[in-house]
């Protein structure tokens, strides 16, 4: 908003310099051409004889200034040479000789400077040196009149703009304080509560004690920050209310499935029993992985410095433990802030997929300078290329059965990435042109 004021002041300015100029110069010209013009005219109109003039001796040019004040005819143009002419000034004389009757053959003008300290001031009245040291430039005309000879006058002239530019400067910068001023401090007024709204809305993570926002600025500006107080307000509440219902759920669940499990002891066939005990243990898997999905924007666990490379290489221990053909490539010690089960839970979930599609995995850690990445590979048969984004989905799986023995409820890689974007991290997955997929968490450091 300071900008664009700023802009239109200086626009206006810029049309207020450019119709004062044509005017100041409207105004110098009609200052010149109308007193040189009558003196012309008077002089030429005096009492005629008719025996040739009687010329003075020529002045010298380069010594003295003109008599600007008793123009007398001249036998020749003794306009000096490579002087600046102005075809303004002889147009307008020429127009006003012409409507007196005056005959007029050429017009020649010339301008140049007068040094305040020029010597040549002293011998001309004090009036007209004072004019002359003001204006700084001097204005020589030569009007030829024929038969009678040429009149030479001069007249002060200012040749340089500046004044009235550097004028019109301070003008804008007396309009930039009045007008500007207040305009910043209103600005301010509006986007300091704004930009306070902006960053915690930026930082509003349910869950986290966060007092409410202090209502400044504006009627307007207050209004909309008392409606954001009381929308998170509100969605806090309701995620409050969710959690307790999830918990609620989840008790009531595994309450029966607990006592299935303990009933399922006094079945007397072993298959049958071990079928069910699977069957439990699945459902008990399959409502842990949607309670925490649920819960992911509300972790209950806080960050902790753990070691990175320690945490993974746990999580792949426990894989071996199973009999399963993990490998890991040891790294140094890499201390990061994590909420670490969940980021456990995560890896652990990359791996059992590697494991489970193609038959084992290498897991990589790799620092840089402001990321660290863990890369799970395997040797399956990867994913197509146009599937990829679909596998991230919620109970999306590419076997399209639901059976368990080639793959789970598809909430595996749908909770991995929602831990790592939490942690403001990110999941790919590529296919290795060696064969197999690379599944890529990004963690900033």
């Amino acid at each position: 908003m300071a900008v664009l004021v700023a802009m239109a002041l200086f626009v206006a300015q810029a049309i207020n310099f450019g119709f004062t100029l044509r005017d100041r110069q409207a105004f110098r010209l009609e200052q010149v051409v109308g007193p040189v013009s009558s003196r012309i005219i008077d002089a030429g109109q005096g009492p005629r004889t008719n025996r040739a003039p009687d010329f003075p001796p020529p002045p010298r040019f380069d010594d003295s200034p003109w008599d600007g004040f008793r123009p007398r005819p001249w036998p020749a143009n003794l306009m000096p040479s490579g002087l600046r002419r102005r075809p303004d000034v002889e147009s307008g004389l020429r127009r006003i000789l012409t409507d007196a009757g005056i005959p007029v053959g050429q017009i020649v003008t010339g301008i140049r400077s007068v040094r305040p300290d020029d010597p040549r001031l002293e011998r001309v009245s004090h009036l007209r040196a004072q004019r002359l040291r003001q204006a700084g430039g001097e204005l020589l005309i030569a009007v030829e009149q024929p038969g009678t000879g040429w009149w030479l006058t001069s007249q002060s002239w200012h040749d340089s703009d500046w004044p009235i530019l550097w004028a019109l400067i301070g003008q804008t910068l007396v309009l930039y304080a009045i007008v500007l001023l207040p305009v910043l401090w209103a600005t301010r007024r509006i986007a300091r509560p704004l930009h306070m709204l902006a960053n915690a809305a930026k930082r509003y993570h349910p869950g986290e004690a966060d007092g409410a926002i202090e209502e400044s600025g504006p009627h307007d500006v207050r209004t909309l920050i008392a409606a954001f107080n009381q929308l998170r307000t509100r969605a806090t509440a309701m995620l409050n209310e969710k959690d307790r219902m999830l918990g609620a759920i989840g008790h009531d669940l595994r309450t029966p499935l607990a006592a299935l499990r303990v009933r399922i002891e006094s079945v007397e066939d072993d298959d049958d029993r071990l079928k069910m005990a699977d069957t439990i243990d699945e459902m008990s898997g399959t409502l842990d992985d949607i309670l925490s999905l649920a819960r992911l924007g509300r972790p209950s666990e806080g960050l902790t410095e753990v070691d990175l490379a320690a945490l993974v290489d746990a999580v792949v221990e426990d894989f071996r433990d199973l009999g399963k053909p993990v490998e890991f490539a040891e790294v140094e010690r890499l201390k990061m802030r994590l909420r670490p089960s969940l980021m456990r839970r995560a890896v652990r979930n990359l791996i059992e997929n590697a494991v489970k599609y193609g038959g084992g995995a290498e897991v990589f850690l790799r620092p840089g300078a402001h990321s660290v990445e863990i890369t799970v590979c395997d040797n399956g048969p990867g994913i197509p290329a146009e599937r990829i984004g679909e596998v991230f989905e919620a109970f999306t799986r590419l076997e399209g059965s639901r059976n368990r023995e080639t793959g789970g409820i598809g909430l595996g890689l749908a909770l991995a990435r929602a831990i790592v974007r939490e942690a403001g991290g990110d999941i790919t997955l590529a296919n290795r042109a060696e064969g197999g997929l690379a599944a890529t968490i990004t963690l900033p450091r």
